[in-house]
């Protein structure tokens, strides 16, 4: 178990920790001087048991909540202590409001300093606390009275320590691993070592993970946890990492150490949000705060997703956009205080770490934020699932979530939606599936009317008219399903309805005839349409509207302006480029290289190119062209 102190300045924080364990967390010389903590320190004290019990001793100073902040976050339970002699002091209740927010709901009150008042001091103290603590998290905690300077009550108190350790409910590890760095040092002979607590997974010695929101990779030399040498961390547990392949520079305080796959830095946060009681006014748009979360401190704006300003006492769903990026997931708890820093004044839990820029107040948005606050993971997929008629992408849900691919897959085989593979996979609902299905059938239909001279649409036309956040790979399988069962058909590129076809007029069917051949004759070189009018000695705009409906006919490709190719010659091109690509070290095609194997000169071969790109066959990127590996044409 951690336990997190709290409280005043001058209260005896540091000197009960002493008390418990006998270990002086006050580690720097300035703190030894001043006689005050100014960084978060560090103890550990073993258990009957076996277990290991951690201590975060934090500064009780105004001036260095941020470093209370840093340590407070991931606590499983929040020593407060209150001095017999003072009573409650301002950051008694700041402390206190922050645990509060922080969700901390387990606890007890040192009511330290004993020695030096009388019995009716201690209840008077005792009566003030309680009502200090009224209507928070903290509300049923037990004060205890005692002195660390004597000893006095000390053992009461590390009793309920060690019962609170025993009863505490630990549940099985699940998510990938993050840890919120709140220490980064050097040791000779090992290198650099971070600090912080887990928030959720394990990891082992030898495992390569990433700094966020960096990307630095990095590999775990060795672990402590809870002061211990071991093998594996857990979520619970402060560790420290002795990290090879990156230098102490690179690594400063709120960073995470986190499993490569949750790396996704954020710079917006959907949360709801709550102003303290305490607050003077109410909390408008667009205000300027300081938002906390986990180790990290960033400054912020406010933007609520509803008019009204947020009266205090009161929540609502925000957006924090943050004046850099973070890694955050569903669940993570930030504290906001005002613009200068001098109090605290909200909190938070995130709902969605990978907010949009736009659209965050459309109905469909507030949807989606109102399924991330269902209880239970299957309680929100199902949520979001009814609030995604383009389908749900699995990959966010999981980043969001925090699961793994194995806690991914078991709850998707316990419930009852329908799950479309793909680059980005993505589940249905099975109303939406249907409608989906639907919405291309319809799709369909509303073209052979419209243009009655088409042979069809192909599937990238498909996908961007019903479909255009489901990826390529994804949407082959509706045609795929809808072709199985009879539903549409296809000929070559094009898909349609079954029965539909179109032919030529008999008169535009023998001049078709009469010039295929010329297109056949040179497949990757065809003549344009002015040379093929000039040698068959025919208008140029008659032949032009021969081929314009050839393509739509499904004969032809329009590659570019007067520029028709036979499908077969097309085909062929597509399979040149993938050759080209296979062959090419870094996947990359050029323009040289695809002219030179097709035998044309670099203008046209880049026209073929380009169309590839349209298509979705190939991607541009530079002055190369790679394959896309969700392409579904050709």
């Amino acid at each position: 178990m951690i336990v997190g102190t709290a409280g005043h300045i001058d209260h005896g924080k540091t000197g009960l920790v002493k008390a418990l364990t006998g270990v002086d967390a006050d580690r720097l010389a300035e703190e030894k001087a001043r006689g005050i903590t100014i960084d978060l320190g560090y103890a550990y004290t073993p258990l009957a048991g076996g277990d290991i019990l951690g201590f975060v001793d934090v500064p009780g100073h105004e001036k260095f909540i941020h470093n209370m902040l840093a340590g407070t976050t991931g606590i499983d339970f929040a020593l407060l202590v209150v001095a017999a002699d003072d009573g409650p002091m301002p950051q008694t209740l700041e402390h206190l409001q922050i645990l509060d927010l922080l969700g901390v709901s387990r606890g007890a009150v040192a009511l330290s300093k004993c020695d030096r008042v009388d019995a009716g001091r201690i209840g008077q103290v005792t009566v003030e606390i309680q009502d200090l603590l009224k209507g928070t998290t903290l509300a049923a905690s037990p004060v205890f009275p005692l002195s660390a300077a004597t000893g006095q009550g000390v053992e009461a108190l590390k009793a309920h320590l060690e019962s609170a350790a025993a009863s505490l409910d630990t549940q099985a590890v699940r998510g990938g691993f993050r840890l919120a760095i709140d220490r980064c040092f050097s040791v000779a002979g090992a290198g650099t070592v971070v600090t912080g607590t887990v928030f959720s997974g394990r990891v082992r010695v030898g495992e390569r993970l990433l700094l966020s929101p960096s990307g630095l990779p990095v590999r775990v030399r060795g672990i402590h946890a809870q002061n211990r040498p071991a093998e594996v961390g857990r979520a619970g547990q402060r560790c420290a990492l002795n990290l090879a392949d990156v230098e102490k520079a690179r690594i400063q305080r709120g960073d995470w150490v986190l499993t490569p796959e949750l790396h996704q830095p954020t710079a917006r946060l959907d949360v709801r949000l709550r102003l303290l009681p305490s607050e003077g006014k109410p909390l408008r748009y667009w205000t300027p705060v300081h938002v906390h979360l986990g180790a990290f401190h960033a400054t912020a704006r406010v933007a609520l997703l509803r008019d009204e300003p947020l009266e205090p006492g009161s929540n609502a769903l925000a957006q924090l956009v943050l004046d850099r990026p973070t890694g955050a997931v569903h669940g993570d708890r930030a504290v906001l205080r005002d613009a200068s820093a001098l109090r605290t004044i909200a909190g938070g839990h995130v709902l969605d770490a990978q907010a949009p820029a736009r659209g965050r107040r459309s109905p469909q948005r507030l949807e989606v934020l109102a399924a991330w606050e269902q209880p239970g993971l299957e309680a929100m997929l199902t949520a979001l699932l009814a609030a995604s008629p383009q389908g749900l992408s699995l990959k966010s849900f999981a980043l969001n979530a925090n699961l793994t691919c194995e806690e991914l897959n078991r709850l998707l085989d316990a419930m009852d939606l329908r799950r479309v593979g793909g680059i980005r996979p993505v589940a249905f609902e099975h109303e939406h599936w249907s409608a989906l299905c639907r919405a291309v059938l319809e799709t369909l239909s509303l073209h052979h009317v419209t243009e009655p001279d088409s042979l069809g649409l192909n599937s990238e036309q498909l996908r961007l008219r019903c479909a255009p956040r489901l990826d390529r790979a994804g949407f082959v399988e509706v045609l795929t399903v809808l072709f199985s069962g009879g539903f549409c058909a296809r000929d070559g590129s094009w898909w349609h309805l079954p029965g539909h076809e179109i032919v030529l007029a008999e008169k535009d069917e023998a001049l078709w005839q009469r010039l295929f051949p010329l297109l056949a004759a040179q497949p990757f070189q065809p003549p344009r349409v002015r040379d093929i009018a000039r040698s068959e000695s025919l208008e140029e705009g008659a032949v032009r509207r021969l081929l314009s409906q050839a393509a739509r006919l499904g004969r032809l490709h329009r590659v570019a302006h007067d520029h028709y190719f036979d499908r077969a010659a097309v085909a062929q091109m597509a399979d040149i480029v993938r050759n080209l690509a296979r062959e090419a070290p870094d996947g990359a095609v050029t323009a040289a290289a695809f002219r030179d194997r097709i035998g044309t000169g670099r203008k046209l071969a880049i026209h073929i190119l380009e169309y590839f790109d349209r298509c979705g066959l190939t991607r541009r990127t530079g002055d190369v062209h790679r394959i896309r590996s969700d392409s579904l044409q050709f």
